[in-house]
């Protein structure tokens, strides 16, 4: 077998535009036929239903991406097997669960069988299908539809643009749901505790902080050269600045207010550091996830966050270029 650099790549652009075809089809295609399978997922997860994906071949496969879609953004799914399922797989299916049937040509024989038994259980049933006039499609409750112009397998045997605009359709009622529900970043987490995903979206601010040496802390009364010197020996663009007495936070200093400070005159840096400083900072506790001190530096256009405890004490910083490195931005 022999590969045509010049004749693989023109196929292969051919082989994307098609699959791009039936994502624009299936786009432009989108009705109330849409919305209502939206909301039916929706009042079944909210009545405590879950949702079945069943399909067979290149469908299955779609199906179990879709149920492991839906469980990462709290939605109760599951796989039902077409051909198990009418030898005792059923007992997984309840009533109240709503049921997507993928099958391309809708006429699938194994996914139609499970149809009666379906109903019987008081399960609805949506259609997942290109074929809008298929007999799944007739005897489904819902239907979601997504356009085939054409499959890009020259031999028109290989599903390529139907299962990609399937996964698609799927992913998209998937976000839907996502943004109606509210989830929530700390929400995502929770479902996803392994993996880097995992470790990014629980990392707490206790994990990325600077502390120890790396904190330099200085009291009101210090010069601002003494602090200065502190920032450069901790390597650090501020510095905490603490009450001299109960230490608590009184503001921070930093290289931007350094740079003020020199415009106000010779001897600027005999002069306490709280008169250049920034009173009342933007602060975060320690045991805040560090996506919500990535929040804070965002809404609030700062360089650095200073830590603090129960008491209002700093005990650490989060700089803002160590976020990149974390891999939280």
């Amino acid at each position: 077998m022999a590969i045509d650099p010049k004749t693989a790549l023109s196929r292969a652009r051919a082989c994307i535009k098609i699959e791009q075809e039936a994502l624009a089809a299936t786009s432009r295609g989108l009705d109330q036929g849409f919305v209502a399978v939206a909301k039916s997922v929706e009042t079944a997860a909210d009545a405590g239903g879950k949702i079945i994906f069943s399909g067979v071949g290149k469908s299955a496969h779609i199906a179990e991406k879709l149920v492991g879609t839906f469980n990462s953004i709290g939605l109760s799914a599951c796989f039902l097997d077409a051909t198990q399922a009418l030898h005792g797989d059923f007992g997984l299916v309840g009533k109240g669960d709503l049921a997507f049937l993928l099958s391309n040509s809708g006429q699938t024989e194994e996914v139609l069988r499970l149809i009666p038994v379906l109903k019987r259980f008081g399960v609805g049933i949506v259609a997942f299908t290109s074929n809008a006039v298929s007999d799944l499609a007739k005897n489904a409750d819902l239907k979601l539809i997504y356009r085939v112009p054409r499959e890009a397998c020259p031999l028109k045997l290989a599903p390529t643009a139907s299962t990609t605009a399937a996964l698609a359709l799927g992913d998209a009622l998937a976000m839907v749901l996502l943004a109606a529900r509210g989830l929530t970043r700390n929400d995502f987490a929770k479902y996803h505790p392994g993996g880097n995903l995992g470790r990014v979206l629980l990392l707490k601010v206790k994990d990325i902080m600077r502390s120890g040496n790396r904190l330099p802390i200085a009291p009101e009364t210090a010069t601002t050269q003494a602090a200065i010197l502190a920032m450069t020996k901790a390597r650090s663009g501020s510095i905490a600045i603490v009450h001299p007495k109960s230490g608590k936070l009184t503001g921070i200093f930093t290289d931007g207010d350094f740079r003020r400070s020199a415009l106000t005159g010779a001897g600027f840096l005999e002069k306490p550091v709280a008169a250049h400083m920034t009173r009342s900072p933007k602060v975060v506790s320690e045991e805040a996830l560090g996506v919500d001190a990535l929040n804070l530096f965002e809404a609030h256009k700062i360089d650095d966050l200073i830590v603090v405890d129960a008491k209002g004490k700093p005990v650490g910083l989060v700089d803002g270029q160590d976020l990149p490195k974390l891999k939280i931005v």
